[in-house]
């Protein structure tokens, strides 16, 4: 499996040397959208990729030194704007280890996943649009699509701070173009099962007072298992608030930000106690796009895991990733990257040594390739 993961991922990033022929759009059939990518990635560690506590220091870029394939999407959408819809999104490769919910794991390997990230039925009418099923989160700048994201690696916030998905439903009033409001009942993070706790409650409302700004405060409250992918032992009290903006500055330069705030009631701290977590992260981002081929993204953060509840090691992480973006042709982009991340404790491991250290350094290149029916 290792083999093939290296061979498609390398096929991937000698893509820009293929020559591709661009194809006119095309209506969808029917309605229904196909789409979807291939993301592969080397990837350069200079620590271990696990904090002293044996928790993973980074989301889905763990390569230590190699070939990655990241992750293969497929999506078949069909939403019109009034009546029934749906859309499944499945997608294969390392990366669906992390998304994969609590009690289902396909191929149960530890190299390459499957995962039905997204299935849901949608039904819309006039102003409201209602989901019922398995979707993505709706916290956070950053999403499991690289897609839509500046830089290869994810940030601090969306590996520690923020759920991926949840299963259950969801309803959205867009009150105008500007204003819209978004509430849901679901099994928490990252669950299809565990009918033995409460439901967890999603809120949300964003505003675009103008075109060039976007403001967003979005968020969960429900009982949470203490320990994550379990379907037995204590549960407490979970809420997470999470504030998003963006500012398109320019046609070429947008800037953003991103803030969150959790708590976990009844939680297993390092002390060896049970107790009150919590958390607090912030991120913000610089986007440039030079034109069509070139841009760069600047990425900084910082995250307080105060009471070592989502890494294992009582600490505060910084770190800044700078990206550079390449598109030879229109469906695809080559992004390198180099990432430095700073603890204020001795947490993460040196590869040769084993002695711990307070910085992470890594650098990374990533190929993406989309396509589409329309």
């Amino acid at each position: 499996m290792s083999k093939l993961n290296s061979l498609l991922t390398g096929l991937l990033l000698t893509m820009p040397g293929l020559v591709f022929a661009d194809t006119p759009p095309k209506d969808p059939c029917c309605g229904v959208k196909i789409f979807g990518y291939i993301d592969g990635s080397y990837n350069y560690l200079e620590s271990d990729n696990q904090f002293i506590s044996g928790n993973y220091d980074r989301a889905f870029d763990i390569q230590e030194d190699g070939f990655t394939l990241q992750q293969a999407a497929l999506s078949l959408a069909y939403q019109p704007d009034k009546g029934l819809g749906g859309l499944i999104n499945v997608i294969l490769g390392r990366d669906a280890l992390a998304t994969a919910s609590y009690g289902y794991d396909f191929l149960e390997s530890d190299h390459i996943g499957f995962d039905i990230l997204q299935v849901y039925g949608q039904y819309a009418i006039g102003k409201f649009t209602f989901l019922a099923g398995k979707f993505v989160t709706i916290v956070g700048v950053e999403g499991i699509d690289p897609t839509g994201d500046t830089n290869f690696s994810r940030s601090l916030l969306f590996a520690f701070a923020t759920p991926d998905t949840h299963t259950g439903f969801r309803g959205t009033y867009a009150w105008n173009d500007k204003l819209k409001f978004i509430l849901g009942i679901n099994d928490g993070w990252d669950n299809i099962r565990d009918f033995s706790r409460g439901p967890t409650f999603e809120y949300g409302i964003s505003y675009n007072p103008c075109s060039k700004l976007a403001l967003s405060a979005q968020g969960y409250l429900g009982e949470e298992r203490v320990v994550s992918h379990t379907a037995s032992g204590p549960k407490g009290a979970r809420h997470l608030l999470d504030l998003t903006a963006s500012y398109n500055a320019t046609d070429k330069l947008t800037i953003a930000a991103n803030f969150d705030y959790g708590t976990q009631n009844n939680a297993f701290l390092v002390t060896g106690e049970n107790g009150n977590a919590s958390w607090i992260g912030l991120a913000a981002y610089l986007n440039y796009k030079f034109n069509d081929t070139w841009r760069i993204s600047l990425r900084g953060e910082d995250f307080d895991d105060r009471n070592g509840y989502r890494t294992g090691v009582e600490q505060t992480i910084k770190e800044l990733t700078f990206t550079i973006g390449f598109a030879p042709i229109k469906n695809v982009e080559l992004r390198g990257e180099t990432r430095r991340d700073f603890s204020n404790v001795y947490s993460y491991v040196d590869r040769d040594s084993g002695n711990p250290r307070k910085i992470q350094q890594s650098y990374a290149i990533e190929g993406i390739y989309k396509f589409s029916n329309s």
